[in-house]
């Protein structure tokens, strides 16, 4: 495994590459690591992609510390990647937090973007009630409770190596929770008032059981109705992160969106 750097103002972005072809570019989510789509990047190799799974800044190989973690910058980080790979049109891809970070990526360099995918995007700012709120400061403040968090998110069922997984994730968090607390902190512009800016195709993907969500259903249709060109795909018997816990149903609806955007 090969880690390259890419410098940004305040710090460095940290990726790994793997295969040939149309470079996918994949973002995790809120305090995971280019890790969390270990199952899924082997899958796009194999369908014939050049495959960047990145560390979001201030997660896993990134800087720890930045002026700012917001969706904005998050996405310039991205086409800072897809540039450095000469790689563009590149299709990005975010998974939750990260879903923002794509939309204002496509909106501010169309030229580098040729599609995006959010996973488990986030459409509205959650609203939580004064217990939850409490629970999410000390979640948001602690690696361990946020691992114990984390497998909360996949109501279906693990990945088989899971907990090994989750005990490096604590681990690389050890002293980067601002980040983790950054990323999802409440900004201006939201995602969706760029969304209106994307040209490019839209897939929007979701876990039919994503606990995150009263209905992931009426979410994923949501945040498809924020772009032009949109479309959204439920994976069934999937938690938060599809991905992990479903990685073969997530590559083909996921390699189906790449083939139709290269023929665009």
């Amino acid at each position: 495994m090969t880690v390259s750097q890419v410098s940004r103002d305040g710090g460095t972005i940290a990726y790994e590459v793997h295969g040939a072809g149309p470079l996918v570019v994949l973002a995790h989510g809120m305090g995971e690591n280019r890790a969390a789509f270990r199952h899924l990047a082997p899958l796009l190799v194999s369908a014939g992609y050049r495959v960047a799974s990145v560390d979001v800044r201030g997660h896993g190989d990134s800087s720890p510390h930045w002026p700012t973690y917001a969706p904005a910058e998050v996405g310039g980080d991205l086409l800072a990647v897809v540039r450095a790979l000469r790689g563009g049109p590149a299709t990005l891809v975010g998974s939750s937090s990260s879903g923002a970070g794509v939309v204002f990526a496509a909106a501010d360099a169309p030229d580098l973007v040729g599609g995006i995918v959010q996973i488990s995007p986030f459409v509205s700012v959650p609203k939580p009630n004064p217990a939850m709120r409490a629970a999410q400061a000390a979640v948001l403040r602690s690696p361990r409770l946020f691992g114990l968090f984390h497998r909360t998110l996949f109501p279906c069922g693990r990945p088989a190596d899971d907990a090994a997984y989750r005990k490096e994730l604590v681990a690389k968090l050890r002293g980067r929770m601002d980040a983790v607390r950054g990323v999802v902190a409440p900004v201006d512009p939201h995602w969706t008032a760029r969304a209106p800016e994307v040209r490019q195709p839209v897939l929007v993907l979701m876990g039919t059981k994503d606990p995150d969500f009263p209905d992931p259903g009426a979410e994923a249709r949501a945040a498809r109705r924020q772009f032009a060109v949109a479309e959204a795909r439920m994976i069934a018997d999937s938690g938060h992160y599809p991905h992990a816990d479903q990685p073969d149903a997530t590559a083909a609806d996921l390699v189906e969106f790449l083939t139709a955007t290269a023929r665009a």
